[in-house]
């Protein structure tokens, strides 16, 4: 059997494992076993293609110091989630845009983009916002499927600006600055937003969206901006110490468990003692879901790194062309269709080791590369058949699934538009890490 079979019988053993419901770890670790045994079959001459190198590589694939930075801004979240941050920073957003006419939506615009900040998770800014602003956007007048969508589509800003867990993974994966990575998604992250409020102004002018009559004293005014500037301060800290060249990325992480439970705790008093054993395994399982991941793929991916897999699509890319543009628009079509039917850790943890080595070769800036992938696989959660997203914000809103992927068509659209941009601008992407020295 060749290896160019092997790799496709891998590639379809993950996709029938997905579509009969096996969970993605399981489907990425025994595709690879799989995978080792054909090669086992074919040939013993290379030692690390062979059995026994399964248990060696599912150690290997978390055995990296930077992956200790997911348990810690996950329980970051927790904390601040807990500490009641979703209404301060909804507070604020509404301070800023609540009087003018659609109001709400634009806030949720700017909620998503303070959220995304602390978290880092899409799939938490839908469940956390979403359970507030879309009840709140319905009772107001606004259509369920255009609450539904909005939120479900600035979620998606979690990922890109930092912290960020999907950078976390592409920076172990490939060897690339992790500090750098968080620094160039701020610039995308800003651009998808703004993209995001242009949207909305548009449909305003169609729909004439509810004007938010709410009066504030000056005080209340001052307490709301006291209070959404404690949580604001984590992605200040993380952000900051990293640009100082103070402290790491993992270590931004610790800081910022630290400055969580000094606010939950101290400051706002929302978090008592007895709720860290609750938050801690809420952030040992979501944890230990993303490591499984982590571990099964790199079983996956060593089966296809021996199969010579990447040397198989560079081969099938040059056919096409040798131009960095025309690698990075198939890139770009690959991994869209990829991320509407995989998790985007998992395509990220299987994808690069084979992509990456491409792009250098084309003299791609992995930085730049690495922020192509990370907000293509980020698209994938609001997009059908996946769409986790929006699977989150339907439930919330009760309304049949495939009303709000109908809503989402125009802000996926908007989001194509600034990946082109962040594509073939890599300024966009460098500026800021470049600026700051981390690359």
């Amino acid at each position: 059997m060749s290896m160019s079979t092997i790799v496709v019988l891998i590639i379809l053993s993950i996709f029938i494992f997905m579509i009969i419901g096996v969970p993605v770890y399981a489907g990425l670790g025994a595709a690879g076993v799989i995978g080792l045994f054909l090669m086992q079959t074919r040939t013993t001459a290379v030692a690390a293609t062979t059995l026994i190198s399964i248990p060696q590589n599912f150690y290997s694939g978390i055995g990296y110091f930077p992956l200790l930075a997911i348990p810690f801004y996950v329980l970051a979240g927790e904390i601040m989630n807990k500490a009641g941050i979703t209404e301060r920073l909804i507070d604020l957003a509404m301070l800023i845009v609540g009087r003018v006419p659609g109001g709400l939506a634009y806030a949720n615009v700017l909620d998503s983009m303070f959220f995304g900040g602390i978290t880092g998770s899409a799939q938490a800014d839908t469940s956390c916002t979403g359970s507030i602003m879309i009840p709140s956007m319905i009772k107001e007048g606004y259509s369920p499927r255009f609450s539904v969508a909005i939120t479900a589509a600035t979620s998606t800003l979690g990922p890109i600006i930092p912290p960020s867990i999907m950078m976390v993974l592409y920076g172990v994966t490939v060897g690339c600055s992790i500090s750098a990575l968080f620094m160039g998604g701020f610039i995308p992250g800003i651009l998808i937003g703004i993209a995001m409020i242009i949207l909305v102004n548009l449909w305003n002018r169609r729909e004439h969206f509810p004007i938010r009559d709410v009066r504030l004293t000056m005080k209340e005014k001052l307490t709301i901006i006291r209070e959404a500037l404690y949580p604001l301060g984590v992605p200040i800290i993380i952000c900051g110490g990293i640009m100082s060249g103070v402290i790491t990325a993992t270590e931004a992480g610790v800081v910022a468990v630290v400055y969580s439970m000094i606010i939950g705790m101290v400051v706002l008093r929302t978090v008592k003692l007895r709720d860290l054993p609750d938050m801690m395994l809420s952030t040992a399982t979501m944890s230990a879901a993303i490591l499984m991941i982590i571990a099964c793929a790199k079983v996956a991916s060593n089966a296809l790194t021996g199969l010579q897999m990447a040397k198989i699509v560079e081969d099938l890319f040059l056919q096409f062309s040798d131009s960095p543009q025309v690698f990075l628009l198939l890139v770009n079509i690959l991994l869209l269709i990829m991320g509407m039917f995989m998790d985007g850790g998992a395509s990220i943890l299987l994808l690069t080791p084979v992509l990456a080595p491409i792009a250098q070769a084309l003299d791609i800036n992995m930085v730049h590369f690495g922020l192509v992938m990370v907000l293509n696989l980020v698209i994938g959660l609001g997009t059908p058949p996946l769409g986790q997203c929006v699977y989150i914000a339907c439930g919330i809103a009760r309304i049949p699934v495939m009303e709000g992927f109908r809503g989402m068509l125009p802000f996926i659209l908007c989001e194509i538009i600034v990946l082109m941009i962040i594509t073939y601008v890599p300024i966009t992407v460098t500026f800021l890490p470049t600026m700051m020295g981390l690359m």
